[in-house]
């Protein structure tokens, strides 16, 4: 075989192809064999230092949610015949797969008020850049405004695949919590390809969706009178005759969508999201899906695989997959998704949980989140040392600013017992962020469970700042 393609060693095909910066050029640091007991005991020892979400009082949040799943969900997803199968290529053998699709389409399509769903894909981050390169596709421009409410992973999954479209991505700072409308509009020109914020954002507020939308949309506005009068255009677009409107983009929160405004009646023209709080658990960061709904215009540039309803020859209804926009079904060239699996058996999770919640279901969950949250808030920042990162309204997770080394606070809480939340500077990275703790409510946490979470608060909080303090005398507290 070496002989074949003209080279004398494995390695030598290596060394061509590899450039020399990216290769490890020593052994894997791998220890010897072991008997399968022995692996077992490593691996049980392992497993014995992590902490779950029910060893704790979980208050973690940030995109991954400690939300109650139904036994009935497990029942369905574990059935055989939706647990193997891979990909419905033959619809008369695979129509259960292909309507659960189907039905799972509709249900995202009915909570994003969009007429159109895939099904599904990989998890958040990755649909955001789904949707990034579906706007790429769409206008061809060369930048992406990216609100700073944004999930941190998002913002980074879609700078890396903007980086291999050659595009750029602007971050539009917030202002009170939520993203500042005027550097919004400033940013928002007729170079921008999308436009992409969160809803609720990654600091917990709600975003006023249909403001950001029709801002970003206003660079598309009719061209001059008869008479050449520019009056009421944006100044940025008069010179260039009116432009084309960039796809508005918004990451969604499916929990949320229960008691806020639907993306399309705020004149969203793509939704994604995380689908793990749709009853999927924690279980160690994944797997997930990714929701994903827009437009009929934006339909043949969507990503991943759409199921469709049909009739059969007697007349029956059926299911097949409608549309297939990645590379093995159709010329590479005019592929839009490399997607090669579709988290269907999550998404299944996902609408069967949808439909034990049903209409009414879905929204009293979300007031009761509400109202749990609104507690939860008003509770912590009474505490000495506590104060609310912004005003704004929030519905299941709220920001947070402490008088104290947060990652301190967190090991204090720890030892309690408690996870108070995420330490907000230590996945955003950004300075602005320093002493901030993103707290999540779920249903699970119970008004006792809030008033723990209070106390051990109030304690670690207290005690790092006699710390400081006994450290720093002269200083007093930050």
């Amino acid at each position: 075989m070496l002989a074949a393609v003209g080279v004398d060693s494995l390695q030598e095909i290596f060394e061509r192809q590899i450039p020399e910066g990216v290769r490890l050029n020593r052994e894997l640091e791998l220890p010897p064999g072991l008997p399968e007991q022995d692996v077992y005991e490593h691996l049980r020892a392992l497993a014995a230092r992590n902490t779950s979400a029910e060893d704790e009082l979980s208050f973690l949040g940030a995109g991954m949610y400690d939300h109650y799943v139904p036994a009935l969900i497990d029942m369905l997803t574990e059935r055989s015949e939706f647990l193997t199968p891979y990909t419905p290529y033959q619809p008369e053998i695979s129509q259960g797969g292909l309507q659960v699709m189907f039905e799972y389409q509709t249900a995202i399509s009915e909570l994003t008020g969009l007429p159109v769903s895939n099904a599904s894909a990989y998890e958040g981050p990755s649909a955001v850049a789904a949707a990034g390169y579906l706007a790429k596709l769409h206008n061809g421009k060369a930048k992406f405004v990216v609100s700073a409410g944004m999930h941190p992973h998002s913002i980074e999954t879609l700078r890396t695949n903007a980086h291999g479209y050659g595009m750029e991505v602007v971050e539009v700072p917030l202002r009170d919590g939520v993203t500042d409308p005027d550097a919004w509009a400033q940013a928002i020109d007729e170079d921008t390809s999308a436009a992409i914020f969160a809803q609720p954002n990654f600091y917990g507020a709600v975003e006023d969706g249909a403001a950001l939308a029709a801002a970003a949309k206003a660079i598309a506005t009719e061209p001059p009178s008869a008479d050449g009068s520019a009056e009421g255009r944006p100044a940025r677009t008069r010179a260039h005759g009116g432009a084309q409107a960039p796809v508005v983009i918004a990451q969604v929160d499916p929990i949320a969508l229960g008691v806020l405004a639907s993306p399309g009646e705020c004149g969203v023209d793509v939704a994604v999201g995380e689908g793990q709080p749709l009853g999927n658990r924690l279980d160690f960061g994944g797997p997930s899906f990714g929701l994903f709904a827009a437009r009929e215009e934006y339909l043949r540039r969507m990503p991943g695989r759409i199921a469709g309803e049909t009739r059969d020859v007697d007349g029956r209804r059926g299911f097949v997959l409608t549309l297939q926009t990645r590379e093995q079904h159709i010329r590479r060239e005019k592929a839009t998704s490399n997607i090669c699996t579709a988290q269907a058996l999550n998404a299944l999770a996902g609408v069967v949980y949808l439909t034990w919640l049903g209409r009414r279901g879905i929204v009293e969950l979300g007031e009761l989140l509400l109202a749990r949250t609104h507690y939860a808030r008003e509770t912590l920042s009474a505490i000495e040392g506590v104060e609310k990162l912004h005003e704004q309204p929030v519905i299941r997770e709220f920001a947070l600013r402490l008088d104290a080394d947060v990652s301190a606070v967190r090991r204090r809480c720890a030892a309690e017992g408690v996870n108070p939340g995420v330490d907000l500077q230590a996945i955003t990275g950004r300075k602005a962020d320093r002493g901030g703790l993103l707290v999540a409510v779920t249903e699970k946490r119970s008004r006792a469970d809030i008033d723990r979470l209070a106390g051990v608060l109030a304690q670690a909080v207290a005690a790092e700042r006699e710390a400081a303090v006994a450290v720093y005398p002269m200083a007093g507290h930050r």
